[in-house]
């Protein structure tokens, strides 16, 4: 009873303490002005171009930290703040989106899976807690262990997700570096917000790998 509650509360508090830690992050470098006085879309311009990435438009989107490369689309959609700002936030944010864009350009391999892998988890980790629930309401075992094998998916994505994103920005930290986009002053800035958004996909692999801990316990616990 007491390891189940300690995973429940450990489930909840990683992603919430990850989300907490790159809020803080953000708006900390969002209110500092990076020294070369570049929006965000001029980053953006600055490092697709740079790398033969003429034809990726960028645009708005709307929400706070909604960034996100389209690769169906081809477009880098920045928000509103990061987008128009000057910030050191929005230099590292806007790299790191253009980070994706190079990936798919060049046919990063674990992106490719991470998009084949979206339908499938979406489907698997939506019908699982129902197989689950419907194992345990008739004892039938093996729906209970395919459930939770569904639910692992959730934990695949996660596992695939994060050196895409750890790649992303390390190619963000790259060509801010060897364009010349930061400043002296602004590069270790940059870096600690470019490492607190990877705290949250590491948060997601733990978080998810103990619910999948969780669920077997709890079958586990059932059959003694």
């Amino acid at each position: 009873m007491w390891l189940n509650l300690i995973l429940i509360i450990a489930i909840i508090a990683l992603p919430a303490l990850a989300q907490f830690y790159i809020s803080i992050t953000y708006k900390k470098y969002k209110e500092i002005k990076n020294s070369k006085q570049l929006s965000g879309f001029e980053v953006a311009r600055k490092v697709l171009d740079a790398n033969g990435l003429n034809d990726i438009d960028i645009v708005t989107t709307s929400g706070e930290l909604t960034d996100h490369y389209d690769p169906r689309r081809k477009v880098v959609r920045l928000s509103d703040d990061i987008f128009n700002g000057t910030s050191i936030a929005s230099l590292a944010v806007a790299a790191h989106e253009c980070g994706h864009a190079v990936q798919d350009d060049r046919g990063y391999v674990l992106m490719r899976l991470r998009s084949i892998l979206v339908p499938v988890v979406n489907i698997g980790t939506s019908l699982s807690y129902y197989i689950i629930l419907i194992g345990f309401i008739f004892q039938i075992l093996n729906l209970i262990y395919i459930g939770i094998a569904l639910t692992g998916l959730g934990l695949l994505f996660q596992l695939v997700t994060l050196p895409v994103e750890i790649d992303a920005s390390r190619r963000a930290g790259v060509n801010i570096r060897e364009l010349g986009i930061a400043g002296p002053g602004d590069s270790s800035g940059a870096r600690s917000v470019l490492t607190a958004a990877a705290m949250t996909y590491l948060a997601g692999v733990l978080a998810s790998a103990l619910q999948v801990a969780r669920l077997l316990l709890i079958v586990m616990n059932r059959r003694d």
